[in-house]
């Protein structure tokens, strides 16, 4: 769940409310096709974790050249620092349409209150604040209940799409796919499965304890499918949102997730107005220890550093002091001048292009019996999980060639 919730973060936010604003209802069939791909590729990160005991850093080093995994992990590490950037950048911005004030100050808080919660509160009281969390996307179901919807319209674009052979029309589906399917979100699934695994004191990696496998990998499903469900409603919902509201009156140069609330003020009301925004405050407080924890766990794998949220900072010192630094490197685009707009798009760049080698790693790693022993993928698994990586190869390949 808070995988799939951080995946609608506020840069997220930004770029369904672009595809909704500047295409309506056309957009709308992205969601539902990317829906099985997310929960495959997903299924396979948390099974690594699950099965093995260590995350895809981990995995990488032990069995990959060693300049594949720096490679990858620093080119995703940028990343998720220019993405925390835009989304803090996005958070101050929301505060001040709520509030009024300064949005650099409210920036500055809400990061020092994001790194404080992290390094001082255990993962196993923090992860329940991140779950409760979640339910602040619900804003935006709420959203698209507090305006007229035609829905016979909306549910044919859903499974029948129209597609437009132009510049601006496919880079925006490269977008969606892009902020849909990232890097980030695998590393955090395999290192939470493992953290969750050391917190329970009952529960082993799989290759050591196979009899908990028919729970931990049904849990696993389930548990997954949920998660990825909720994230892609949710997108759903902010694409149709801005679709009836902003594409409907012509307002079709949004930017960001912050423009994108403040021009609903004065179309859908101020009540829809303030869930929009608030949501964007939400989320962004939900995606920070997504993006910075799953940037440290990889980068702490890779140097074999003692890690985790559950332990204390003393006894994870540099661990914590990643994801501080890393929290702090975010923040710190907004004061030298970075423009957030051109940094989300050059952050999908990378994105789209890192994740293609680490779904093919991962799809290997999943398939060796090396690696997973007896629990490598299922059929149904890989066929899914390779259609998701020739996807975002695609995507990949339409970014660069929509340069």
């Amino acid at each position: 769940m808070i995988t799939g919730a951080s995946d609608d973060d506020p840069s997220g936010i930004a770029t369904y409310s672009q595809a909704g604003a500047q295409t309506g209802f056309g957009l709308l069939w992205t969601i539902v096709l990317s829906f099985p791909l997310m929960v495959a590729i997903q299924l396979v990160s948390a099974k690594i974790g699950r099965v093995t005991g260590i995350g895809i850093a981990g995995n990488m080093k032990k069995y990959y050249p060693r300049w594949i995994m720096v490679s990858l992990i620093f080119l995703m590490l940028g990343a998720n620092i220019i993405n925390i950037g835009a989304d803090i950048a996005a958070m101050g911005e929301a505060a001040n349409l709520v509030i009024g004030g300064n949005a650099i100050v409210y920036s500055i808080i809400l990061t020092i209150i994001g790194i404080l919660l992290q390094v001082f509160i255990p993962y196993s009281r923090y992860v329940f604040f991140l779950k409760w969390l979640c339910l602040v996307l619900f804003a935006y179901v709420a959203v698209v209940f507090s305006v007229h919807v035609p829905w016979a319209e909306a549910i044919k674009n859903s499974f029948l799409p129209t597609i437009t052979f132009n510049t601006a029309y496919l880079t925006t589906i490269i977008a969606v796919f892009g902020t849909t399917i990232s890097p980030y979100l695998f590393f955090w699934q395999a290192s939470e499965e493992v953290e969750d695994e050391e917190v329970d004191p009952d529960t082993h990696p799989l290759l050591t304890s196979p009899e908990q496998a028919p729970f931990q990998i049904a849990r696993i499903k389930k548990d997954t499918f949920i998660g990825m469900a909720f994230s892609n409603l949710i997108a759903f919902f902010i694409i149709l949102s801005t679709a009836v509201t902003l594409h409907m009156h012509g307002k079709t140069d949004i930017e960001t997730a912050a423009q994108a609330a403040e021009a609903l003020r004065p179309i859908a009301g101020e009540f829809t107005f303030l869930l929009f925004a608030i949501g964007i405050i939400g989320t962004g407080l939900l995606a920070l220890p997504v993006l910075a924890g799953s940037a440290a766990y990889a980068i702490s794998e890779m140097f074999g550093l003692p890690m985790g949220l559950q332990k204390r900072a003393r006894d994870a010192k540099r661990f914590y002091g990643l994801i501080a630094g890393i929290t702090l490197a975010g923040m710190l685009l907004i004061f030298i001048g970075v423009n957030p707009i051109k940094a989300l798009f050059w952050a999908a760049v990378i994105n789209g292009i890192v994740a293609v080698p680490i779904m093919i790693l991962m799809m290997f790693m999943g398939s060796n019996k090396d690696v997973m022993g007896d629990f490598t993928l299922t059929p149904k698994t890989k066929i899914f999980g390779w259609i998701a990586t020739a996807v975002m190869f695609l995507a990949a390949a339409g970014l660069l060639f929509t340069l």
